[in-house]
C-alpha cells in the first residue's frame, strides 16, 4: 500500500493554527501549514504571510531559506517551522522566525482570480474559480461561519428533544401540490427532484413526534434574482402538539443562539475582517421580534399609498415597504387561507384565514410555517379544493388514518439567513457552488 512518503511526514505534522499562537507561545518551537498569501523583500530579511483557514501569520525569513523564498510562487502551498517570537508589527501580536521551510505544492505563476481581493474579479470568474476563491478572507469566513452556524442549529435541536432525519430527494409526485418541479426519467418512469421534505416530515411526526432536517432542495423557477436559487438548503422542523405561535417562539430562540454564535465568532476571529453585521444584530438578542397580522400589513400598506386588498399576496414591492418600516427581524402572521398550501390549517375564530406565518428580515423571507391540518377529511377537502388529485397523495393521507397527533411546522431558508449574518447582497456569496438558471458548473 502506498502512502505518504517518510521524508514529509514530520512537515506535515501542523502543531498550530495561526489564531493559536499569542505572547505565550513566544520562544517555542512550532510548525504552521498554510499558503503564501504575500511576500515582501527588503534585502536581508524577508516576509511571508502565510494564511491558513484561521487567519495569518507572519513568517521573518533569513539566510539560505530567504533565498529559496524568493523562488516560492504565491499560494503555494507550505509547511514552515520556526521560534515564535516578540514583533513590532502592529497588526499581529507575535511573529515567526523560520528555521525550516518545505513547499508541499507550488501553485502556478499565472492565477485566474487574485485571492487577496487586491485585483478584483468580477462574481462569475469567482464562482467558475471557487476552490481557490475561498482563500480569499472574506469568502473563507462566509463558509465558517456557515459550518458553525449548522452546528449551532443542531445542538438546538437536539437540546429541544429533536430527532434529525434525512428524506427522499428523488420523489415520485409533486410534494406540495406544485408545478416548479425538475423531472427527469427514472427508470421508465418519470421521477422528480423534492422542493421541500413538507410530506415526509408531517408523516413522522406520527411516530418521532419531533423532527428536523437540514437538506438540499429544488424548484424549476425561471427567476433571476439576488435571493433565488434553483438548489437551495432549508432547515425544516415539525413537531406534534405545538401550534403556530410556539413554533414562532422557537424559531424566533434558534435565530437568536445563531445570532449570539455568530457575534462570538465574528468578535474572536483574528483576521479583522467584516464577517458579521454586529452592529445591527447585537442588541435584537434581547428583544422580542414583532409579530404583525396579514390584516395589519395590508393596513399598514394602504396608509402608505399602495392599493391592497384582502386575499391579495404580497408583492416584491409590498415586502419592501413594509421592509422600510419594519426594517429588522418580523413575523406576519395570519395570512388568508386561499394563499396557503392544503395542509396549512384554518384558523378557529375566522376560516378565512390561517394559522401560518412568515418570518422576515426588511423586505427577505427568511422562514415560512404554520399549523398543519391534522383531520383527515378537512385534508381531502382541501386537497380537492385546490384542484388537487387524491390519489396522488394517497401515501400521505393514509398516515393520517392512524392517529396523525395536532402538529406544526416550518422551514427556514439557510442560504439566506446567511445572506443576512453576512451582510451580502447575493444569495450566490453564501453558496459554496450555487445552481441557477444559468449556472449548473462547476
Amino acid at each position: 500500500m502506498t502512502g505518504i512518503n517518510e521524508s514529509i511526514k514530520s512537515v506535515l505534522k501542523r502543531s498550530h493554527l495561526a489564531a493559536q499562537l499569542s505572547k505565550k507561545n513566544i520562544g517555542q518551537e512550532i510548525r504552521i501549514i498554510g499558503w503564501v498569501e504575500d511576500f515582501r523583500d527588503i534585502g536581508k530579511l524577508g516576509f511571508i504571510m502565510l494564511r491558513d483557514t484561521s487567519g495569518l501569520v507572519q513568517c521573518v525569513l533569513l539566510g539560505k531559506i530567504l533565498l529559496d523564498a524568493r523562488n516560492i510562487p504565491r499560494q503555494s502551498n507550505v509547511s514552515i517551522s520556526g521560534i515564535v517570537q516578540d514583533t513590532k508589527s502592529k497588526n499581529f501580536e507575535v511573529e515567526l522566525k523560520v528555521d525550516g521551510m518545505t513547499v508541499l505544492s507550488a501553485a502556478t505563476l499565472s492565477l485566474p482570480i487574485d485571492p487577496t481581493g487586491r485585483v478584483e474579479s468580477n462574481l462569475d470568474t469567482r464562482l467558475d474559480n471557487r476552490a481557490l476563491d475561498l482563500r480569499n478572507s472574506r469568502v473563507l469566513n462566509i463558509f465558517l461561519m456557515r459550518s458553525g452556524i449548522l452546528r449551532t442549529i443542531r445542538e438546538f435541536f437536539f437540546q429541544n428533544g429533536f430527532t434529525e432525519v434525512n428524506t427522499p430527494k428523488i420523489i415520485g409526485s409533486a410534494s406540495e401540490g406544485g408545478s416548479n418541479l425538475f423531472s427527469f426519467e427514472y427508470f421508465k418512469r418519470k421521477g422528480y427532484l423534492a422542493q421541500s421534505p413538507q410530506l415526509y416530515k408531517e408523516q413522522l411526526v406520527l411516530s418521532l413526534e419531533r423532527v428536523f432536517e437540514i437538506g438540499p432542495y429544488f424548484r424549476a423557477e425561471n427567476s433571476h434574482t439576488l435571493r433565488h436559487l434553483n438548489e437551495f438548503q432549508s432547515v425544516d422542523l415539525e413537531a406534534a402538539y405545538l401550534d403556530y405561535s410556539e413554533v414562532m417562539d422557537l424559531i424566533e430562540e434558534l435565530v437568536k443562539k445563531i445570532l449570539t454564535f455568530a457575534g462570538h465568532s465574528g468578535k474572536t476571529n483574528n483576521d479583522n475582517n467584516h464577517i458579521y453585521n454586529s452592529t445591527i444584530f447585537d442588541n435584537l438578542v434581547h428583544q422580542p421580534f414583532r409579530r404583525i397580522t396579514y390584516e395589519e400589513c395590508i393596513d399598514e400598506l394602504n396608509n402608505l399609498g399602495e392599493r391592497v386588498e384582502f386575499g391579495d399576496d404580497l408583492t416584491d414591492l409590498s415586502l419592501k415597504k413594509l421592509g422600510e418600516k419594519f426594517d429588522k427581524f418580523y413575523f406576519i402572521t395570519d395570512w388568508p387561507l386561499a394563499l396557503k398550501p392544503f395542509y396549512i390549517h384554518e384558523n378557529d375564530d375566522n376560516p378565512l384565514l390561517s394559522k401560518s406565518f412568515d418570518l422576515q428580515f426588511g423586505y427577505l423571507e427568511l422562514v415560512s410555517g404554520g399549523t398543519r391540518q391534522h383531520d383527515v377529511s378537512k385534508l381531502k377537502a382541501r386537497l380537492k379544493d385546490q384542484g388537487l388529485s387524491l390519489e396522488g397523495f394517497s401515501n400521505h393521507l393514509k398516515a393520517f388514518e392512524w392517529g396523525m397527533p395536532p402538529h406544526s411546522g416550518c422551514g427556514l431558508g439557510l442560504d439566506r439567513l446567511l445572506m443576512v449574518l453576512m451582510g451580502e447582497n447575493n444569495i450566490r456569496e453564501t453558496v459554496l457552488y450555487p445552481r441557477d438558471t444559468v449556472r449548473i458548473s462547476p
